[in-house]
């Protein structure tokens, strides 16, 4: 699983949503309620930061930063890409500017439009409905632009494509599949209720109907790493704690130096944005199952209990490094080991069934923010690729790249207006 960099130091309702205790279904309902905590979440809103306990509240829509990154990580996620099908760049502002006035209404727990019903009956309803009578949920929608809408004899943008919007090189092991691979833009929608959730994306594909059609999507549920560095860390699906010491949503300083683009970056319209890379990683779940616990310890270079690094006794103590196996996950994730390279994680658990052989299809949907794929995630996935002993047991088989611009600042402001200006 790509950078447990965690070890660096470094409209509104007063009643969470019920659906919030529930998971996906299936095996994911077992797994996903067994990780959705009380946990103290933090409410995100431009620079600033507060506590909020309320798992049915409202994350604010508009700041300098769209929410969804250094926000307090939720308990659900409904994430995916899509594929610009219009040839016409009026048409793609147009909808940009429409998902972001129902994004604008859906996190703050309101219908799309007119609603889901009360309009004309000869018509579609606005609003798919689902969602009536839940609460927000938290649910942040965050948007991303893949290198492919950039391409020549598309939207004109060829010269407006970041330098560090790079195509991520091959890496050993990877088993790609293309149709769960790339795409023009994707929406994460992150939230405490999957219906919430899940009623964000099917609401923004039905507006996008005829000018982009989802390309691939990934359900998720027990986060596995948290910006809130206070409450608990969360475990993965190897039932070890993942994250830990991910950086924090408060943490400004290093959130401008690892995580947002600069103004003194290549791409000027992308400051205060952010890059993410998104990966599906599957895991061999049954040949785990059976290893050693002493071996699981090893590769992983933590105890399985406590989650303390090896020859420690707290999860949060610093880690010794060089008393690890050379192939353990953290030593080779650390950012000593990869010349400082730092990311942001808000990875999810997923399970999607069986794969026809009576094997688990499930594993860990790994999401990145970094400001340079090139210093972030890259140099830490060659380190990871190229030694740790998790691999026996994991295999990447899903990965995009995309620029996620910056916030919406204001009622007037929408999604990409400064990379369309």
């Amino acid at each position: 699983m790509a950078g447990d960099t965690g070890d660096k130091d470094t409209g509104t309702a007063p009643e969470p949503s019920r659906r919030a205790l529930l998971g996906w279904g299936g095996a994911g309902l077992a797994l996903g309620a067994a990780a959705a905590g009380g946990a103290v979440a933090a409410v995100r809103s431009g620079g600033n930061t507060e506590q909020a306990a309320d798992s049915g509240s409202a994350v604010p829509f508009h700041g300098a930063h769209q929410a969804g990154i250094a926000t307090a990580v939720q308990d659900r996620l409904h994430f995916a890409a899509f594929d610009v099908t219009t040839k016409d760049r009026a048409e793609l502002v147009s909808l940009l500017k429409e998902w972001t006035r129902a994004a604008e209404r859906m996190t703050a727990g309101r219908t799309v439009g007119e609603g889901a019903y009360g309009g004309p009956a000869e018509a579609p309803p606005d609003d798919t409905g689902e969602a009536l009578g839940l609460r927000p949920s938290r649910l942040t929608l965050t948007i991303g632009f893949g290198p492919s809408l950039f391409a020549r004899d598309r939207f004109g943008l060829e010269d407006r494509r970041p330098e560090a919007l790079v195509d991520l090189p091959k890496f050993p092991g990877d088993n790609l599949d293309s149709a769960r691979s790339g795409g023009d833009l994707c929406v994460q929608a992150c939230a405490d209720d999957p219906q919430v959730a899940v009623h964000a994306i099917r609401n923004l594909a039905r507006i996008g109907m005829g000018r982009t059609a989802i390309r691939w999507s990934q359900l998720g549920f027990g986060k596995t790493s948290s910006t809130t560095p206070g409450t608990q860390t969360p475990r993965n699906m190897m039932g070890f704690k993942d994250g830990t010491r991910n950086i924090a949503g408060t943490d400004e300083a290093a959130l401008d130096e690892h995580v947002w683009a600069g103004r003194t970056d290549d791409a000027g319209w992308m400051a205060g944005g952010s890059y993410l890379v998104a990966r599906r990683i599957r895991m061999h779940i049954e040949t785990w199952d059976r290893a050693p616990l002493q071996e699981q310890e090893d590769i992983f270079g933590r105890d399985k209990g406590e989650g303390a690094p090896v020859g420690k006794a707290k999860e949060r103590d610093e880690p010794f490094l060089k008393a690890m196996l050379p192939t353990a996950h953290v030593r080779l994730a650390h950012p000593d080991t990869n010349d400082g390279a730092t990311i942001l994680r808000r990875g999810y658990s997923f399970t999607d069934g069986t794969d026809g052989l009576g094997r688990l299809d499930a594993g860990l949907f790994f999401l990145a923010y970094q400001r340079d794929v090139r210093t972030g995630f890259i140099p830490v996935q060659r380190s990871l690729a190229a030694s740790d002993a998790l691999n026996e047991y994991i295999q990447h088989v899903g990965s995009a790249v995309f620029a996620v611009p910056p916030g919406v600042r204001d009622k007037d402001d929408w999604w990409g207006r400064a990379l369309f200006s």
